[in-house]
């Protein structure tokens, strides 16, 4: 096995980072755009990355102020030391950030974990809000379905490390075989660091995440369809066409119940939509903003 460290994406030229005090944490949120744009908030998802929006940010910089915070526990944002990795906490989180960037009104999207806390968020700040954009997550997604239980199965097996950055990319090759060789790259560089006994460690609270997953809180799980059928702000919906987490029949029963919610199916994708097929997705996103 080889041990050549993997190659992150490169910064966009405006691309700046700030650590930001939310909730006893530092979180780190990375930046994109004029300050004086109008801005767009980006929640990746449960073992994701600020960075993961380099792609839609380099389409959108040029019209939008982006904003994407690594979620607490993940990237180079502070470990919750209580393990409180449940979504009234990504609330609060996302409730703190909008105050310190003084975002009046924006519109917000959310992939998966991402994705739960922006349905919710425009549930209670409809007025903060001028557009939801929702990437592959759906009512009940995280509870039951072929993709939830995958997760599962996959946070209860999760290893403690790699002997190798090689064995990393395996690693990932085997739970993401959808994505390309560089979003695996990008993975590999954003959710693993090198430690001091040169084991190549997860630069995310592994077991603390697993542990809402594997042990879930049941007050704490959100019921989506009050908050679907309540949404009053315009909101898309994007769905991998091979997505095994966002049950396409449950995405229809959501437009049926809500006329403010349009959904789009995005081909040669699985949940992660905006890995998988980006060229559909920025043009979807992009376009849903410029109309509205």
């Amino acid at each position: 096995m080889s041990n050549e460290p993997p190659v992150p994406a490169p910064w966009l030229p405006d691309e700046r980072t700030e650590k930001v005090r939310v909730n006893g944490l530092n979180i780190l949120c990375r930046t994109w755009g004029s300050p004086d744009a109008p801005p767009l908030v980006l929640l990746h998802g449960l073992r994701g990355f600020s960075g993961t929006w380099r792609a839609l940010a380099a389409q959108l910089c040029s019209r939008y102020r982006l904003i994407a915070p690594d979620q607490r526990g993940r990237g180079d944002s502070d470990w919750d030391p209580n393990c409180n990795y449940y979504t009234d906490a990504y609330l609060a989180d996302l409730e703190a950030l909008v105050a310190h960037f003084a975002l009046e009104r924006f519109a917000l999207l959310g992939h998966s974990m991402g994705g739960t806390t922006a349905y919710v968020y425009a549930d209670r700040y409809p007025e903060k809000l001028s557009a939801l954009v929702i990437e592959d997550i759906a009512p009940g997604s995280s509870t039951v379905g072929a993709g939830a239980k995958r997760i599962v199965a996959e946070m209860a097996a999760l290893p403690d490390g790699f002997s190798s950055w090689d064995a990393a990319r395996e690693y990932w090759r085997g739970r993401r075989p959808s994505l390309t060789a560089d979003a695996i790259e990008q993975r590999v560089a954003e959710s693993l660091r090198l430690s001091a006994d040169g084991r190549i460690t997860w630069r995310y609270d592994a077991r603390g995440i697993a542990s809402t997953r594997l042990n879930p809180d049941p007050a704490r799980i959100v019921d989506l369809w009050p908050i679907v059928e309540r949404l009053s702000v315009p909101t898309l919906i994007l769905r991998g066409a091979s997505s095994d987490f966002c049950p396409g029949e449950t995405v229809a029963e959501m437009c049926r119940r809500n006329p403010r919610i349009e959904s789009v199916e995005i081909p040669a994708a699985g949940h992660y939509v905006h890995d998988d097929n980006p060229t559909a997705f920025n043009a979807h996103v992009t376009g849903f903003l410029l109309r509205l």
